[in-house]
């Protein structure tokens, strides 16, 4: 997959009146969750609920970080994720798991996210 970022909003939740924009986010097919900086989101009021989430990092090594849900949105695509507080040091990511919220895939040609088709539902 061609490598390429997106800016995004994250908002939250309670208040949708507090917001931010986090510019040239990696989009990340590899990386189940979403990363953006802990200050960031505690600057729209979006504090950490679960601590010392445990995870794996390409290289191996284990770290721990706090997440809280958020929404986010980036073009025509919006949906609400469990998001990772970032520490320096750590990239800004999007996701797997919120771009299945999305509804989007990734086109590696033309580095952009597109429409995922029609979501599947049960009768």
């Amino acid at each position: 997959m061609g490598v390429f970022h997106v800016d995004c909003e994250v908002v939250n939740v309670r208040r949708p009146s507090r917001s931010a924009r986090v510019a040239r986010m990696l989009v990340d097919s590899g990386s189940e969750f979403s990363w953006i900086p802990g200050d960031v989101l505690r600057r729209v009021g979006i504090p950490p609920s679960k601590k010392d989430v445990t995870f794996v990092m390409a290289n191996g090594r284990t770290i721990t970080r706090s997440t809280r849900y958020g929404i986010l949105r980036t073009g025509e695509f919006e949906t609400v994720d469990e998001i990772v507080f970032g520490e320096p040091g750590d990239l800004a990511i999007l996701g797997s798991r919120t771009l299945e919220g999305f509804g989007a895939t990734v086109d590696a040609r033309r580095k952009r996210l597109v429409a995922d088709g029609p979501h599947l539902a049960a009768p």
